[in-house]
């Protein structure tokens, strides 16, 4: 499997420790092993997995600002679990309200000895942190107005950035917007092996709504 991670990560020009291609692996071998009880993923095949959740989800990295991120429906750790270890110096809340999502997640933080991600079980309509984040991270959520509804109060107004995960350019949604939010950008992302269209949609909350 590492043979192949390594392919990955040079084609994607993605450079990272052999820690961090290790602790990559490792989550892999986790995941497919829970996998077989708790069905986390329709993808089963560990070369497979590294392709459709570990780069299409450490694709983003470069695009993220800040050092303090929440992913919001975390199922498994995706994108957020597999950010944190490219990403050592940022802190990750894993969010997500099924418990033996978190358990899994807890494992692994044990198991990968990952001090900078904090699982926790809640809906996100009822997690209120004690500061808001630099960024919320989704690839879980439906629709852009339905992710922007459900986690407005998890952003810092200011600075923050909401980054959602999508396949399709979504326009039908990005028209749907509403006015406090601003599009910040999109970026086209490529997965090596991967034929499927991806995107990463940057939204920010309008200065003008900012009090």
């Amino acid at each position: 499997m590492l043979d192949e991670l390594n392919i990955l990560l040079s084609i994607a020009k993605i450079n990272l420790s052999e820690e961090q291609k290790q602790k990559i692996i490792s989550y892999i071998e986790l995941l497919c092993q829970w996998n077989k009880t708790y069905n986390f993923t329709s993808v089963h095949d560990p070369k497979e997995m590294l392709i459709k959740h570990v780069l299409d989800s450490i694709i983003v990295a470069p695009y993220l600002k800040g050092r303090k991120f929440i992913d919001v429906g975390t199922g498994p750790g995706l994108p957020g679990l597999l950010l944190a270890i490219v990403l050592p110096d940022s802190h990750f809340t894993l969010l997500d309200s099924i418990g033996k999502r978190i358990c899994f997640l807890r494992q692994v933080q044990q198991s990968l000895r990952l001090t900078n991600i904090q699982p926790i079980q809640s809906r996100v309509e009822s997690f209120f942190p004690s500061k808001r984040f630099d960024g919320v991270i989704s690839r879980a959520f439906a629709s852009l107005k339905n992710m922007l509804s459900c986690c407005e109060h998890l952003v810092d107004k200011t600075t923050g950035c909401f980054y959602a995960l999508k396949g399709v350019k979504p326009d039908h949604e990005l028209a749907d917007l509403p006015s406090q939010i601003t599009l910040k950008s999109i970026f086209k992302l490529q997965i090596p092996k991967l034929e499927a269209e991806r995107h990463l949609i940057v939204l920010k909350i309008n200065a003008l709504f900012v009090t």
